[in-house]
């Protein structure tokens, strides 16, 4: 596939990124303890490689990947902590042999935002639309696995959640009024 120069440093970032999630996610099955987390990581696992694949192809083949990406609807419920939620303490650990399913729910949700960002980066500097469009369901699937990881994460109450005062959304919602026209275009046209 021809690529623009900033096409292909995108990719080269991209592929290391990706070869760097494949391998972590591969010692976090092999590590973690929870059934949960680890039946997790595994049913996300197959769309990474797909992923990895498909980039390889792209910059491998004349016409890019032919492939679709397989990416899974978000799933699970808005998440709203109750009245004294317990959220676990944490410390960094500066000597250790092997992660906790804390810190690899961490370490897996921290790879998926970043690539996240890196996918939805690269999107906007592509110039080939067959790729911005791989690149946004790469997007999507990040977006969609860290949401199901950051839920897994509250309910154990190793992320915190807080609620923004009722009196913050309230200001806001007085601050910004709706525009009054479904079709904002026909208010030029009554003129």
């Amino acid at each position: 596939m021809h690529l623009g120069s900033h096409e292909a440093a995108e990719m080269n970032e991209l592929l290391m990124s990706c070869t760097n999630s494949i391998q972590s996610m591969a010692l976090f099955i092999n590590q973690a303890q929870d059934p949960e987390l680890r039946s997790m990581i595994q049913r996300h696992y197959a769309s990474h490689v797909q992923d990895y694949n498909m980039k390889v192809e792209f910059v491998t083949q004349q016409f890019g990947s032919r492939d679709q990406l397989n990416v899974q609807p978000i799933t699970g419920q808005t998440f709203s902590p109750a009245a004294g939620h317990q959220y676990q303490p944490v410390q960094p650990q500066i000597k250790l042999s092997q992660l906790d399913d804390r810190a690899i729910a961490t370490s897996y949700l921290l790879t998926l935002k970043r690539a996240g960002r890196e996918y939805a980066w690269a999107a906007f500097e592509t110039t080939t639309p067959q790729l911005r469009l791989f690149l946004e369901d790469a997007f999507r699937m990040c977006s969609h696995q860290s949401y199901e990881v950051w839920q897994y994460m509250a309910r154990k109450g190793w992320y915190a959640v807080s609620m923004a005062p009722s009196q913050t959304v309230s200001t806001l919602g007085q601050v910004y009024q709706q525009v009054p026209y479904q079709q904002p275009m026909q208010a030029y046209q009554q003129q």
